[in-house]
């Protein structure tokens, strides 16, 4: 299997790293910070929106499996990239929409799928996804890990992270993870 990695920001870690589990050739997902100052940043440091950093997760795939232009038509599927520095309720530029790029191809990719989402007019507004360089990936403390699967009955999975997994299993049957008996 070759693998291949993506870092993308939607808000709060634990709604995207619940949608991209999901996801056929996906192996992994892993949630930390990128694009801020303060090295090896904690959770509170984040939260304040001084470090600079973005919530993000890393996403470990298989591009024979699922593209990157895939993941990042789900990505822009399952958050409102038309909201600077917001997701709902969350707000700050932690929880800015974002892609942190790894490669001109990464690059190239990145735009041509904002250009086709936006021409479709999905979300009614102008996309304000920032797609910036990646520096350095900061795991995220390990209590944040499978958070939804581990506190599905949480009030925040409840009423945030359900929703947008119910939509991609239900927008993007054709390329969720196949269970087995």
């Amino acid at each position: 299997m070759t693998t291949a990695t993506a870092i993308i920001g939607g808000g709060c870690f634990w709604c995207t790293e619940a949608v991209f589990l999901e996801l056929d050739g996906v192996s992994a997902v892993k949630s930390g910070y990128a694009g801020g100052s303060v090295p090896n940043p904690t959770y509170e440091q984040v939260c304040t929106g001084r470090s600079g950093h973005a919530e993000v997760i890393r996403i470990t795939y298989d591009p024979e499996v699922i593209s990157y232009a895939d993941l990042l038509r789900v990505f822009f599927a399952t958050h409102d990239p038309t909201t600077l520095n917001r997701q709902g309720n969350d707000v700050g530029t932690q929880y800015r929409s974002s892609i942190f790029i790894e490669s001109e191809e990464q690059t190239r990719v990145a735009r041509e799928v904002m250009a086709e989402i936006e021409a479709r007019g999905i979300w009614g507004g102008k996309i304000v996804t920032t797609i910036e360089p990646l520096t350095v990936f900061y795991p995220a403390e390990a209590y944040h890990d499978d958070y939804f699967t581990r506190n599905p009955n949480a009030g925040y999975c409840r009423v945030v992270v359900a929703p947008k997994v119910a939509k991609v299993r239900k927008e993007f049957t054709d390329r969720l993870r196949r269970k087995t008996a």
